[in-house]
């Protein structure tokens, strides 16, 4: 049996201004591009990503693999026709020297300078080099689903988890149908469809309500016999047409068993739709809880400070400095804040050295267009107290074993807060990004971090309160500051939306 298994990921931001050529996608080594051939196994054997679960599945069964390009970028503005065409033609080079079956850890919700469905074109190529090829494709919770996705593919599944602690399990999920097809002749049949709905990322957890009903129902069905069920909540900081809830159910040659499953995964979001609405605090409230929880000192473990608005890991620039000039201008003690992204203060720091104490316009250096924001350094002054290469290996439970890579790190102590500068994007969502810098994030009384929901995944069993911070960034929870050109409508919450109008595959 032989497999191609590929990776290209990437989430985007259509609101963002951060670019994304080729480069970005080399993760874990942002100076030398994606992996290719048997550099992919050594990155991501024994790993917690879908790649790793197609790798072990297809070792169990004896397989050869073939492996033409893992790639993975943080989410960022629109892909580089040059870097999609250079991965996507990787990809169907490996097929068209023929195969048995292809395995794609893909995000679903990739958009580039020429096409608002990067995932759709893919698998249709694929297909029409390979008609007859079974092909199973891992998709991330926020896909925004697009007919040739499914069409063009036999099996879809999704994560069931937000933060996505179920990656590897995906791709198991998606891998053992494929095998089945292959040995066992099963036939799977896919029903898709979608509602006019734009949850908000702030409301997407699965350990929330909705979204930890409407998971535990997938679960419920593939227990049950479905071969895959996925609800996608969606990205809505994608402006194009289809962004937004969907779901696809998997099931072995019975489409009325498929569409049935997939309308109650469906009819259950739209009914409980407004508990995906996000209710924004004002940060001047979220500051003065803070400062009140700062005289508590009885309490253990940290306070997380949220800087939900300037996120990596949903296309944010993590350089604005709104939520960050409050926390120093509160004087909350005992912080360590992650992260700055600013290359050229990381290079001061390193030629003044360690120990030096210095005078920084740190941040503020990306105009936000798409929210008419002009990007402001702020004046800090402190120690450089550490210099890091920034590399480090995933504990997990989310996407453990990865090598991950700040670029050049430095901490700069302001003597109350510990600011954490790097020179890639990268969202604090594993405990490590902070144990390679010398921080014990536990022992912190706050935790600045500038991520949504997926540092649950690190930080939710150490930290003793949640406060959100809402800054500024392209990933705001107020849709009002984004301007919605393509997007259909009406969608809610948006517009008010009574008819859910779905369209059903």
């Amino acid at each position: 049996m032989r497999l191609v298994l590929a990776m290209m990921q990437h989430e985007t931001n259509t609101f963002s201004p951060v670019p994304t050529p080729l480069l970005r996608f080399g993760r874990g080594d942002a100076q030398s591009g994606p992996p290719e051939g048997d550099e992919v196994l050594k990155a991501f054997a024994n790993t917690g990503m879908a790649l790793g679960g197609f790798i072990d599945v297809a070792k169990a069964e004896g397989a050869e693999m073939i492996f033409p390009i893992a790639a993975s970028a943080w989410p960022s503005g629109v892909v580089e026709d040059s870097a999609y065409d250079y991965m996507t033609a990787k990809i169907c080079a490996a097929v068209a020297q023929g195969c048995d079956g292809v395995l794609l850890n893909l995000h679903g919700a990739m958009v580039t300078e020429s096409l608002v469905d990067g995932e759709g074109p893919l698998i249709k190529r694929l297909r029409e080099i390979a008609p007859d090829t079974p092909i199973g494709v891992a998709l991330d919770m926020h896909t925004n689903l697009y007919p040739d996705m499914v069409k063009y593919s036999d099996v879809i599944a999704g994560y069931q988890t937000y933060p996505h602690v179920d990656i590897y399990e995906t791709g198991v999920r998606v891998a053992k149908p494929i095998i089945a097809m292959i040995k066992q002749g099963v036939r799977p049949t896919m029903s898709w469809g979608n509602r006019p709905m734009l949850p908000h990322v702030m409301r997407q957890g699965s350990g929330d309500f909705p979204n930890k009903e409407l998971q535990a129902m997938a679960q419920r069905m593939e227990a049950e016999g479905a071969l895959s069920a996925s609800f996608f909540t969606g990205f809505p900081h994608a402006d194009i047409e289809l962004a937004g809830s969907s779901a696809v159910v998997v099931t072995d040659n019975d489409m009325a068993l498929a569409e049935k499953l997939r309308d109650e995964l469906l009819d259950f979001a739209w009914s409980n739709r407004q508990e995906f609405v996000y209710q924004i605090e004002p940060l001047a409230t979220s500051l003065a809880r803070a400062q009140a929880m700062a005289d508590d000192d009885g309490a253990t473990g940290p306070v997380v400070l949220l800087d939900h608005y300037d996120n990596a890991a949903s296309g944010g620039s993590m350089d604005t400095m709104k939520v960050l000039e409050g926390i120093l201008d509160a004087g909350l003690e005992d912080v360590a804040f992650f992260a700055i992204f600013d290359p050229q203060a990381v290079e001061d720091m390193m030629a003044a050295g360690v120990g030096a104490e210095i005078t920084l316009a740190l941040g503020g250096k990306t105009d936000l267009e798409a929210i008419e924001h002009k990007g402001t350094p702020l004046e800090v002054s402190g120690r450089v107290k550490l210099i890091s290469d920034g590399r480090f290996v995933n504990h997990g439970p989310m996407a453990a074993g990865v090598q991950m890579d700040m670029g050049p790190t430095v901490v700069f102590d302001t003597g109350k807060v510990e600011i954490i500068v790097i020179s890639n994007h990268i969202e604090p969502h594993d405990e490590a990004a902070f144990l390679s810098l010398g921080i014990d994030p536990a022992g912190k009384k706050f935790l600045g971090l500038k991520s949504r929901v997926h540092w649950r995944a690190g930080f939710e069993h150490i930290m003793r309160e949640t406060i959100d911070c809402a800054g500024v960034g392209v990933c705001t929870s107020d849709y009002d500051m984004l301007d919605f050109k393509h997007v259909r409508r009406p969608i809610y919450p948006l517009d008010q939306v009574n008819d859910p109008r779905s369209t059903n595959g």
